[in-house]
């Protein structure tokens, strides 16, 4: 998607937040109605049944009638598509929005207008509301819907939904690896080390600061509500900023290689909570909280996925098991070669390297997977692969 940011007045700012409300409203309703059906009720109503539903509510309430019914057809599409997504096993199932958080529209067929006033700037219209402007940073793609959205810092954007043209890679055959890590973000075979940028010392304090005067705060109150946009506008700064550093690598990946592979992480489980049960309550949970938000704070699953997106085709994921623990040079895997967070030496050749750059070209050459605490051989691993039980990744 490309997105852009909107700028609206401020009498079409409440027709956008109407917009957001409706929309939000006929998806709850349609998420509350799913969750209802089940098999000996029977099965939950279709496209057409709901949209005649719809038309019944806005007959009844005039609040409703009074907003966009394009609006609320078209959130009624976007529960049908999530539905048609959750069964195919591509997405989770679809769960309640909450305002504030999940605020937009979308805005699709023949009322998907954009017109263009200059180099800088164009507009597109908004059912009820009107034109609105946007900063032309860019050339508007092709589109045939676009989405209109508000962050919890208060700023509007319009995403515009169109595939972008994947970035061509130089034909030479260069593989690279990637290594994705809390203290460096993104280490390469070529021995690069790539951080994503996050806070500043004096915006990590302030943001402290806020938080606790959050936590004294009273809840509903005009002082609360303040507070929590402060942190929402400090907080966008570093959201902006890692889906900043996640375009620019991913975009430079593409160029320079052919060839990217990157260990095959299943996030999602990496960051689950350490909490257990009230019977079996878990250990170290605080440090695992503070683990979890490192490893979000550094854009794993949006790098790889933007880099997927560009890059389709020349992308593989490795088994990510060990690559720590391989020596790159001779193919030994012990525990005691990585040393430190980034000091690896080999207990069987002595070699020296940082760790995360032994694990990205490891990573890159492919590595091969034994069984917990067997040794690698120590041949070069870049060697012509067996047939034996052993399982060849990445090769």
């Amino acid at each position: 998607m490309s997105r852009f940011r909107l700028y609206p007045a401020p009498e079409q700012v409440v027709g956008l937040a109407e917009h957001c409300g409706h929309a939000r409203f006929v998806w709850n309703l349609c998420v509350e109605q799913q969750a209802w059906w089940s098999p000996y009720r029977g099965k939950a109503p279709n496209h057409v049944e709901r949209c005649r539903q719809l038309t019944e509510a806005r007959a009844e309430f005039g609040w409703l009638r009074a907003g966009s019914q394009t609006v609320q057809q078209q959130a009624l599409r976007d529960f049908d598509q999530a539905m048609r997504n959750f069964f195919n096993g591509s997405h989770r199932r679809p769960t309640f929005r909450k305002r504030g958080q999940s605020e937009g529209f979308q805005i699709a067929g023949k009322n998907a207008k954009v017109e263009k006033l200059n180099h800088r700037w164009a507009q597109c219209w908004v059912p009820k509301v009107g034109w609105v402007r946007f900063r032309r940073s860019r050339a508007v793609p092709d589109f045939r819907s676009y989405r209109v959205t508000c962050d919890r810092a208060g700023r509007w954007h319009v995403a515009f939904a169109a595939v972008p043209e994947p970035v061509r890679g130089p034909d030479t055959g260069e593989v690279v690896g990637v290594d994705r890590g809390v203290a460096v973000s993104a280490a390469l075979s070529t021995g690069e080390l790539l951080h994503c940028p996050g806070l500043r010392p004096k915006e990590a304090q302030r943001l402290v600061r806020l938080q606790r005067r959050l936590a004294k705060a009273t809840r509903g109150s005009n002082r609360r509500g303040r507070r929590k946009a402060q942190i929402a506008r400090l907080k966008s700064r570093e959201v902006d900023r890692r889906k900043d550093w996640a375009e620019k690598t991913s975009t430079d990946l593409a160029r320079r290689f052919d060839v990217i592979r990157v260990e095959d992480l299943r996030i999602p489980n990496l960051v689950r909570s350490a909490r257990g049960t009230i019977a079996e309550p878990g250990k170290n949970v605080r440090q695992k909280a503070g683990l979890n938000r490192a490893i979000l704070a550094n854009g794993w699953g949006l790098m790889v996925r933007r880099l997927e997106q560009k890059a389709p085709g020349r992308v593989e994921k490795v088994n990510a098991a060990y690559t720590s623990q391989t020596c790159n040079a001779c193919g030994h895997r012990a525990p005691e070669n990585r040393q430190s967070q980034a000091v690896f030496r080999c207990a069987a050749c002595g070699h020296q390297a940082n760790a995360d750059v032994n694990a990205a070209r490891t990573i890159a050459v492919g590595h091969r997977v034994t069984a917990r605490g067997g040794v690698g051989s120590p041949k070069p691993v870049n060697r012509e692969p067996q047939r034996d039980a052993s399982l060849l990744v990445g090769v």
